[in-house]
Parts: structure tokens; sequence; C-alpha cells
């Protein structure tokens, strides 16, 4: 058995002109394979049926873009603004998702895959007594339901990935609504982790589908501000903008004037 190398893959590798994606040559995926089908292969290994492309392809069409507000677009355009690239203003972005934004999808992943084959009341109720939030509920605009969610579970009806995670997710939503006495709806990142952890995905792979998705559209937010916008146009209005709580103006105490 030979040695063990430093760095080791199973998602592809080059072997004189050609290179290789899961096994196939890329030149053979080109022209043939759609970019869902492509990504699901390079994730998963294998290539899908043509329902789990349809599936996942509204995945990512689900959370391709959702307004100018969310802190990564803020980020990624605040970037641009100080006169970086296209490239700084997206990575900028990708660094913004965090558990309020984009990286629920992870930990609502976790939490399906964990506890899907329990009572939904008895989970809900212990994270209530423990006073930890529920990851893929509730949503800063939608009250009564997520659109999203409501468009993405139809589908996954149709298709065949409305399982035992997409049950239990909804009946966690109506747990919690009867535990906490107010509803918090299942949003978009709780219906996409049922979904993809109906097709057997990790939930540690859960920030990756939130990435792919949202990626294109904090290309299209950079490449805006770099052609609408003069660089440094985000900076605040200190007058308006800025509310100050520091002290007032003060004077520096003689023992630390060491100029003449």
């Amino acid at each position: 058995m030979g040695e063990r190398k430093k760095w080791r893959t199973a998602v592809s590798f080059h072997d004189g002109q050609e290179a290789f994606v899961r096994g196939y040559r890329l030149r053979d995926l080109v022209g043939n394979l759609t970019f869902t089908e492509a990504i699901y292969l390079v994730l998963k290994g294998e290539l899908p049926d043509e329902r789990t492309t349809k599936m996942l392809d509204a995945v990512f069409v689900a959370t391709v873009e959702h307004s100018i507000a969310p802190p990564s677009v803020i980020a990624a355009r605040a970037v641009i603004s100080g006169g970086n690239p296209l490239n700084a203003g997206v990575a900028a972005g990708i660094l913004a998702f965090g558990e309020a934004h984009g990286g629920a999808l992870e930990g609502a992943m976790r939490f399906l895959q964990e506890n899907a084959d329990r009572d939904p009341e008895e989970v809900v109720r212990e994270y209530l007594e423990r006073g930890e939030r529920i990851p893929g509920y509730g949503h800063r605009f939608y009250k009564e339901f997520d659109p999203r969610t409501v468009e993405l579970f139809e589908l996954a009806k149709e298709l065949g990935f409305y399982g035992k995670y997409a049950r239990f997710a909804e009946a966690v939503e109506r747990a919690i609504e009867k535990l906490k006495g107010r509803r918090l709806v299942l949003n978009v990142d709780g219906a996409i982790a049922a979904i993809v952890s109906e097709m057997g995905f990790d939930w540690r792979l859960g920030k990756g589908f939130f990435i792919i998705g949202r990626t294109p559209g904090l290309v299209a937010h950079a490449y805006e501000e770099l052609v609408m916008e003069k660089p440094f146009s985000k900076r605040l209005d200190e007058e308006k903008e800025v509310e100050y709580l520091g002290p007032g103006p003060r004077e520096l105490p003689d023992r630390f004037r060491r100029r003449k």
C-alpha cells in the first residue's frame, strides 16, 4: 500500500489533457449537463434524475435574491464603494452570511436530521425550556407564511421530496404556535433544509446551498454598484444617520502632553 498523500479528494482529478469530475470527463459534461445537474454531481458524487434536478433548481431560484436590505448586499456594495473590484465585493457579501442571514440553513438541517423521528411537541418544549431558538422558523417580514416555503413544498409534493423531514418541519411550526402562543413561520431556510435532507445531503453542507443560490444576486449587486454609483457613495451622513453615544469634546490631561 502506497504512502498516504497530504492532499486527498474524491471530487476531481486531471490526467494528461483531460479533467475528470467525479470520474466523468469534463468535456463530456459541457453542453450536456445543466448547471444544477453539475452542482449536484460535484456535491453528491453522482448524476441526478430529472425530478431531483427540477427540485434543486427551484431551491437555488428561491434563494437567488431578496432585496438590497440584507447584510450580505450591504457588505458587498459598501466594499465596492470603497474602490474595490467585483470579486472583493462578492467575497465580502459571502462573508456576511451568518446565523441571522443565510447560516440558519445549516442549523435547520441539523435540527431536522437529529430530531425528525421524535415527537415535535416534545422537541419544541425542550428548546423553549432551554431558551434556545429553533433554526428555520420566524422571519422579519413574513408573519403568516413564507411564500417561498409554500411554493417549494408544493413542488416537493409533486416531485416526491415531501417526506418525513418536511412533515416534521411543519409539525414543529404548529407546535411552536401551540406552546409559545404565537406563530413563527417555517421560513425558506427551514423548507430548503427539509427538502435537501430528503435528498440525503449532510447538514454540514447547509451553508453551501445558500452560498450557491445567493452568489448570483451578490454579483448583480456588486456589478450595479460598480457601474451606477460613484466610489465612496455609501458613506454615512453623520448628522442624519449616526447617533454618537460617547463623551463630548474634552481636553487631554497635562501628563499625556508630550509635545511642546
